[in-house]
């Protein structure tokens, strides 16, 4: 036997084994264990970022801001004061009904428009570990809940 027929033959069984390597599937992954990985993150992360969060409102000071107008927080009620006296006061309450609804809008954009919401100050390092908890526990989840069907 010759010194080459002995490398072909070490070469072939190299290039066997190799191939048994690669016609092994991986290891399949536990989806369940990463969806609810992935939901614990998220929920984790979203707690540390609303719990840097400070919510404060300037409702009820009086005078409530409109771009560059200033409304007295009274007046907002008007539109709804109207719509209620319409109910009663008309036959055709459809026009009453959508003076009311206007009413309300108006009320509760005037409400959200008036709250404020600031982060707390806080290192950037806790900033990182927060929004990067809530976005790859996002990321887990929606692979999961995205992701191709098996053959």
């Amino acid at each position: 036997m010759s010194k080459r027929d002995k490398t072909d033959r070490e070469l072939q069984q190299a290039l066997d084994e190799l191939r048994d390597l690669n016609g092994k599937k991986p290891k399949q992954r536990n989806d369940l264990l990463e969806f609810f990985g992935g939901l614990l993150l998220l929920a984790a992360g979203l707690y540390l970022i609303f719990n840097s969060l400070t919510v404060s409102s300037s409702w009820g000071y009086g005078v409530f801001r409109l771009g560059s107008f200033n409304v007295p927080n009274g007046a907002i009620f008007i539109p709804l004061f109207i719509g209620i006296i319409m109910l009663f006061l008309m036959e055709r309450k459809v026009f009453g009904w959508i003076v009311c609804a206007v009413g309300v809008v108006i009320v509760l954009t005037a409400v959200i428009m008036s709250t404020r919401v600031t982060f707390r100050p806080t290192s950037g390092y806790v900033y990182v570990i927060m929004f990067g908890m809530a976005l790859s526990g996002g990321a887990l989840v929606v692979r999961q809940l995205f992701k191709k069907p098996r053959d």
